[in-house]
């Protein structure tokens, strides 16, 4: 694996990091519905020290609060609204890149898929993927 390198659709944030991928999962969360849009978020998780910003201008945040009351802090670009990466309280250390603003998906192949029991009845989830029914924490 090379580095992560990715930004948001107009170009205003762009990234990198240089660390493996602690992990690449699904999230079928009701709230990464409705930011994504659709029916779940593509997340790479790396430590929230490498991820780097060529371009951040036009990053923002917003502040969400997970089932468990812990906070969530959802980056976007402000000017396209491209979804870039989440920060969870509940994960100290951790950002959760939105595989969708990578440059690159080819070596993307999600292992894990969390929050199951809100996933879309018409999401087909590989049987080999590891699941949960709420968060990998749960």
């Amino acid at each position: 694996m090379n580095t992560i390198i990715g930004g948001c659709l107009c170009g205003g944030v762009r990234y990198h990091s240089d660390e493996e991928p602690k992990m690449t999962a699904v999230c079928h969360c009701n709230h990464c519905q409705k930011q994504s849009g659709t029916a779940f978020s593509v997340l790479v998780g790396v430590s929230a020290a490498s991820i780097h910003y060529y371009e951040q201008a036009s990053l923002a945040e917003y502040t969400d609060r997970g089932e468990s009351g812990a906070a969530v802090y959802r980056q976007f670009c402000n000017h396209c609204g491209s979804p870039i990466l989440s920060l969870a309280d509940s994960m100290p250390g951790m950002a959760f890149i939105k595989a969708g603003t990578l440059d690159d998906t080819s070596w993307l192949k999600p292992t894990a898929h969390v929050w199951c029991r809100s996933a879309q009845p018409w999401v087909e989830i590989p049987s080999e993927a590891v699941q949960f029914p709420r968060g990998s924490q749960a």
